[in-house]
């Protein structure tokens, strides 16, 4: 069982940045892809971004590319989540999550997820 727990939500003006982290404990998750997806009220779950084992590959939804950068830390069981300039649309619960299987950084699925951290933009 891993359990994951984001943290570094909250709320920021436009064109500012927050930083979310991402702890895992339970199992190691050192070969787990691990990500970021987020949910608006009334929307789609929506993909952010994904790193893989070893964090040497990303992959990001195109309406965060050069914005945010994902990144895991040393011990390879912490995520992070870098934001910047964010906009009012960047609005929504973001969770992490983890998935075994194959090594790239895409998540359509996942095996773990965490309980979400807010995230809002005013403008």
């Amino acid at each position: 069982q891993v359990v994951l727990v984001e943290s570094g939500g909250g709320l920021v003006q436009a064109g500012g940045s927050l930083r979310l982290s991402c702890a895992a404990s339970g199992r190691t998750v050192s070969e787990y892809v691990m990500g970021w997806f987020r949910q608006a009220p009334g929307k789609e779950r929506e993909f952010v971004a994904g790193i893989s084992w070893s964090g040497g590959s990303t992959q990001y939804a195109g309406s965060v590319k050069g914005r945010f950068t994902i990144s895991r830390g040393n011990a390879k069981n912490t995520v992070y989540l870098q934001m910047n300039s964010l906009k009012p649309e960047d609005t929504a619960v973001y969770y992490c999550a983890a998935r075994g299987g194959q090594d790239t950084p895409i998540l359509t699925w996942y095996n773990y997820r965490g309980q979400g951290t807010q995230v809002t933009v005013s403008s």
